[in-house]
């Protein structure tokens, strides 16, 4: 089937190069002629494991394509993705802005029946409000019917997540939308659960949000522990036997970032106000995730009277591993802290250096290209990302490289007692 991707971010190139993978012909659609000229090349303008490769593959075998003529691209198109940024308000709601612009582009260009498919995530009800946008706006007689069909990737194993998904949600108004959707998925050869637009909207915030509830219940029962004397990776291993509970997202950190969980339960507690209703639990978890990513330093203040003039390495700089994404990345304000107290910042990130660099240029960030560098020396070492790079450090070579071998895990990488026994002064979460 011919197919039409709004938006190359990690939702919808991602999308795009899959669908061509599994035998579709796929147009990617942007405005960034930039992004556009590099994917052309072959080249991935985001960071992804194997995504550049199924682009290259499948690009040399005719299957997709890159263009920034939505005109043309929309006139005979059968159905359309849309799969463009909703990026946070101010006041913690989704912005809508591209979804809309696209959505009468479409209905500005479309000369034939078409089926659009909302895959950005969105409120509830958007799907409705882009359905009567491409009908106020059609310059001609076609008919167009819209579905939702949300994205469940998470960054660093996305092309995975949508080739191997657990589901595929898609939310339809009609008999002809189910089929062709039905059509487009058959030779991922994965669950298909129906339903209406409304529930299929709410489906990726209720997912969004309870993972990210679940991480915030495990930074709470991490504080607790260290209050208590209990040790969180003990009690996260007697809760993963629990069948109801499982064995994922129990480990404590220094809270989650990213693109999704931090907007998206932002966005559906909004939702949530806005219909006169109190998400207590969602609340609750933006609040534990704010306070968490202070934690470390709140350890630090405790052992430095100041960080005027100190060298302090910062290993890991991402979200996560396996991504160059820095969105609500927990580094992001330890180091502007750090930096404003007069430390001189040392990082090493093996991925999203660049991207650090590009958003937060600063004569006292400093990039190192290994760890060894950036530990040199260095009066304390505080972790944000779990890279095996970073995974691989001895704790030995923190007392050999370090001036004053102290190190604050925010991803409790290390065994409490090993970095005792090498004299490293050494503060983890909930242990």
């Amino acid at each position: 089937m011919d197919i039409v991707v709004t938006g190359t971010g990690y939702v919808g190139l991602v999308a795009g190069v899959c669908f061509a993978d599994v035998g579709h012909n796929v147009t990617c659609i942007d405005v960034n002629e930039a992004r556009i000229s590099l994917m052309q090349k072959g080249i991935s303008p985001i960071y992804e494991k194997d995504l550049q490769e199924l682009m290259q593959k499948n690009a040399e075998k005719g299957r997709i394509r890159y263009t920034t003529d939505y005109a043309n691209t929309y006139k005979n198109a059968e159905v359309i993705f849309i799969g463009v940024g909703t990026p946070e308000n101010p006041d913690g709601s989704a912005n809508l802005e591209y979804v809309e612009i696209v959505s009468k582009q479409i209905a500005e260009n479309i000369e034939n029946d078409c089926l659009v498919v909302v895959k950005s995530t969105v409120p509830v009800g958007t799907n409705e409000r882009v359905e009567k946008i491409i009908k106020d706006n059609l310059k001609n007689n076609v008919k167009v019917e819209v579905a939702s069909n949300p994205e469940f990737l998470a960054q660093g194993n996305a092309v995975h997540d949508m080739l191997h998904a657990k589901r595929v949600i898609i939310g339809i108004e009609s008999k002809s939308a189910e089929k062709k959707l039905n059509e487009i998925y058959k030779p991922f050869n994965l669950p298909i659960v129906s339903m209406n637009r409304r529930s299929a909207e709410m489906v990726k915030y209720a997912c969004n949000s309870f993972l990210a509830l679940k991480i915030s219940y495990m930074n709470e029962i991490a504080n607790l522990c260290k209050i208590v004397g209990a040790d969180i990776e003990e009690v996260a291993k007697g809760m993963s036997y629990d069948d109801r509970i499982g064995a994922k997202f129990l480990n404590a950190g220094i809270g989650y970032g990213g693109s999704c969980f931090p907007k998206d339960t932002k966005a559906l507690n909004y939702l949530a106000e806005q219909n006169g209703y109190e998400l207590k639990t969602v609340k609750a978890t933006i609040e534990v995730n704010e306070e968490q990513r202070k934690r470390l330093i709140k350890k630090a203040k405790k052992c430095f009277k100041s960080f005027e003039g100190k060298k302090i390495a910062v290993l890991g700089l991402a979200f996560k591993p396996e991504t160059d994404d820095l969105r609500e990345a927990p580094s992001i304000d330890n180091i502007k802290y750090l930096v404003n107290q007069g430390a001189n910042v040392y990082t090493y990130d093996p991925i999203a250096s660049n991207n650090f660099k590009e958003k937060y240029d600063d004569e006292k960030i400093m990039y190192a290209k290994n760890p060894t560098e950036a530990l040199k020396d260095a009066d304390a070492c505080f972790i944000f990302t779990e890279w095996n790079e970073i995974k691989d450090i001895k704790p030995e070579q923190y007392k050999e490289l370090m001036s004053n071998p102290s190190v604050f895990d925010g991803r409790n990488i290390y065994d409490i007692n090993e970095m005792k026994e090498n004299g490293i002064d050494y503060h983890s979460i909930g242990r």
